[in-house]
């Protein structure tokens, strides 16, 4: 029953203007339209965020701190005893760890600050 409806569909776009040719430079800004919509579209819900993103998790790793509980990419759960350029050292447990600043995951809590920055 469906399939009938199709065909009929199809013989009446088919047959909707006899003797005539499409516009070719309709279709060419109606192809580009969608292009620039489908674009945007791409751009709005996959570029952007991942960009966003990105800039918070920088600015996450420029206000490291020592003091600070942070969670790695790892799952390793310490507090920054110090960090460097590169690296940040971490206790956890009984344990002292030296890992890059582009494992840091998340900022769980921030340390204390000192009364002179108030």
């Amino acid at each position: 029953m469906n399939l009938n409806i199709l065909n009929v569909f199809l013989a009446q776009t088919a047959a909707a203007a006899p003797g005539t040719q499409p516009n070719p430079t309709g279709q060419l800004v109606q192809t580009v339209g969608l292009m620039v919509i489908m674009a945007v579209v791409v751009y709005l819900f996959m570029i952007r965020p991942q960009s966003k993103k990105a800039k918070e998790h920088a600015a996450m790793m420029q206000g490291l701190r020592p003091g600070d509980k942070v969670i790695t990419s790892g799952g390793v759960v310490g507090t920054v005893v110090s960090v460097k350029e590169r690296t940040i050292a971490l206790r956890s447990a009984e344990t002292k760890l030296e890992v890059l600043k582009s494992a840091i995951s998340d900022v769980t809590e921030r340390g204390e600050t000192s009364s002179s920055e108030s």
